[in-house]
C-alpha cells in the first residue's frame, strides 16, 4: 500500500492541558530532550505521514516559541477545554481541502507508540471509506485511521473526551483491527506518576 502513503494526513492532537499534572501543556513535556510534540511529529513521519497536521490548545503561544514544527499545519483549538472532541473536530476540519483522503490520527500523550504502529495502521489505508484502528491484545487503540468518507459522521459525534469512540463502536463491523502491541506500548502520561515513561 506505499503508493497510497501520499493520501494519508498524520492529524496529532496535542491540545491537552494536562490539568492533572499541575496544568502543563502535554505538548511541552520534555522526552528524550525535546518537546513531547515534536517527538510525535517526528514518529508520525517516519511512520509515513508526508503532511502532519498539529491541533493546539493549552499553551499554543508557548508550544510555537518553544517547539520546532517546521512544516507542520499548525491548527488552533480555541475549544480545548471542552475535551478530545473538539481537537477530532478542528483537526478533520483543517484536513477538509488538503487532498486528503484519510486522516491517522494520533495522541500526544502517547510516547510508547511510535512509528511502526503508524506505518502498520497507514498500511491498512486502502480507501476513503476505510477505518482502521490499532490494537493492543485485540482492544481497540490508538493511532486511528479515518477515512474522508467518515469525516462528517465522525466530527458530528465527537463531543466531550469521547472523540471517536462513539462512532467507531457504531461502525465496529468496519473497523479494520491492527496489532500492534508487539511494537508499541499504549499507556498515556496523565498523571505525576505517569513522568516515569519520559526519558
Amino acid at each position: 500500500m506505499a503508493e497510497n502513503k501520499g493520501e494519508v494526513a498524520g492529524l496529532l492532537l496535542a491540545a491537552g492541558g494536562g490539568r492533572r499534572l499541575g496544568g502543563r501543556p502535554k505538548a511541552l513535556l520534555p522526552h528524550r530532550g525535546r518537546p513531547l510534540v515534536e517527538h510525535a511529529v517526528a514518529e508520525l513521519r517516519a511512520g509515513g505521514c508526508a503532511r502532519v497536521h498539529v491541533v493546539l490548545g493549552a499553551g499554543a503561544d508557548a508550544v510555537r516559541d518553544r517547539a520546532s514544527l517546521t512544516g507542520c499545519a499548525l491548527v488552533d483549538n480555541p475549544l480545548w477545554e471542552e475535551g478530545m472532541g473538539s481537537s477530532l473536530r478542528a483537526g478533520l476540519g483543517s484536513l477538509a481541502d488538503s487532498g486528503a483522503r484519510a486522516a491517522l490520527v494520533s495522541l500526544v500523550d502517547q510516547p510508547g507508540i511510535g512509528r511502526e504502529a503508524v506505518a502498520r495502521v497507514l498500511a491498512a489505508y486502502a480507501s476513503p471509506l476505510t477505518l482502521a484502528a490499532a490494537a493492543y491484545d485485540g482492544e481497540r487503540g490508538h493511532p486511528v485511521l479515518f477515512g474522508a468518507g467518515h469525516w462528517a459522521g465522525i466530527a458530528a459525534s465527537a463531543t466531550g473526551d469521547r472523540g471517536a469512540r462513539a462512532y467507531l463502536r457504531a461502525h465496529d463491523d468496519a473497523v479494520v483491527l491492527v496489532e500492534c502491541g508487539d511494537v508499541a506500548r499504549a499507556y498515556d502520561i496523565d498523571t505525576e506518576a505517569d513522568l516515569v515513561h519520559l526519558e
